[in-house]
């Protein structure tokens, strides 16, 4: 007789759309639950309260009126570059180069800066900074779209290969524009002069932050109505979801690549004009820190969505700062915040195949239950 195959006890199967209060109730257990694990830990392994460490993270954070503001310009900062990635992404073009084109944006800025100041008045090389940084990151976006659409390269390692290149040429020019020779960095450009410098809104202690701020939500909003509202926004969707169904109807979906990498990689550059010209007034090349890469995470964990990606910014930043907070107030190493950050993430994105599937318990496995979970 032969022998039956037996059944698994269960088997994972694709959700239908979930609610989003379900899916908004999924996430918010999952964040409780990383924090509890987190205190567990914390109390095993430092014997510190867990609340007071919490408090410290908060602190660092927003702590202070300053603190605060400048959490907000940070958040911003990840915001744009993460609106930027968003447009390729959602056209399913991985564009992983957001920290070449933020640097190619910065370095562009940072060329007007020295070289023009000494010809135009401040308005206008503000302007020109700003066209300049624009048009940096849309081409340095472009040339991987090219050879995509052209040739079917992986963009992938095009992008991230073009990271390279863009840090390795801000390393050369820093060389050429260090100042005092032999100092091996750039130093604040414009000092004296504050030529090119991003203005100061009002005398409050925000009103050095106030205009990054003011952009970033301009350009959410402005992202937000791209991607939702407008003809080229319904054709990147398209494309995203089946090339061939973009031909068949009619839409030139090299075109469509082409234009939607130029405005990822002009937003990357407007982020680097902010970065140069409003944020820091010198160029170094680990001026973006690695937020080109953190932006991906972010505008995978909002789905694409421009407006949920002001929150998952918020998170990523109010984490960042904490674990610096925790590790100079507690006592405690750097490497053990970093810890309570990362499981904190692996929680939040994790969370998201609970979204997205469901396990089913076998009938005969769960005796006659259906146990979908």
């Amino acid at each position: 007789m032969a022998k039956t195959k037996s059944e698994p006890l269960f088997h994972i199967a694709k959700r239908a759309d979930m609610t989003l209060k379900k899916a908004i109730l999924i996430r918010v257990v999952a964040i409780v639950a990383a924090l509890i694990l987190c205190a567990i830990i914390t109390m095993i392994t430092t014997g510190l309260n867990p609340l007071s460490v919490y408090g410290s993270m908060a602190n660092g954070a927003f702590g202070t009126v300053r603190k605060s503001w400048i959490t907000a310009q940070d958040t911003s900062i990840l915001l744009l570059i993460a609106l930027a990635l968003t447009p390729a992404f959602k056209m399913k073009f991985w564009n992983i180069g957001g920290e070449g084109q933020v640097l190619v944006g910065a370095l562009a800025t940072s060329a007007v800066m020295l070289k023009l100041a000494p010809y135009l008045p401040h308005p206008a090389l503000v302007a020109v900074m700003l066209v300049a940084a624009i048009l940096a990151g849309g081409i340095w976006g472009v040339l991987p779209a090219i050879c995509k659409a052209k040739w079917n390269t992986n963009e992938t390692l095009f992008t991230l290969m073009m990271n390279y290149i863009a840090t390795q040429l801000t390393a050369f020019y820093i060389i050429v524009w260090e100042y005092p020779k032999g100092a091996g960095k750039v130093g604040i450009i414009n000092a004296d002069t504050e030529l090119g410098w991003l203005p100061r809104i009002g005398n409050f202690i925000g009103g050095k932050y106030v205009l990054t701020i003011f952009i970033a939500v301009l350009t959410t909003v402005a992202m937000f109505a791209y991607l939702y509202y407008s003809k080229q926004g319904y054709e990147i969707c398209v494309v995203g979801e089946s090339e061939n169904t973009a031909r068949y109807v009619g839409i030139n979906v090299g075109k469509v690549i082409i234009r939607t990498m130029f405005i990822s990689g002009a937003i990357c550059g407007l982020t680097g004009f902010i970065l140069v010209a409003g944020v820091h007034q010198t160029i170094t090349t680990s001026l973006v820190g690695g937020q080109g890469f953190t932006a991906v995470m972010v505008s995978w964990l909002a789905k694409f969505n421009p407006l949920i990606m002001i929150f998952a910014s918020l998170l990523i930043v109010f984490l960042k700062k904490g674990a610096g907070e925790v590790a100079s107030s507690c006592g405690l190493n750097e490497s053990f915040s970093e810890i309570l950050t990362g499981i904190i993430i692996f929680f939040i994105i994790g969370c998201e195949f609970f979204i997205r599937y469901k396990i089913v318990f076998n009938k005969k496995s769960a005796k006659g239950g259906n146990g979908n979970v």
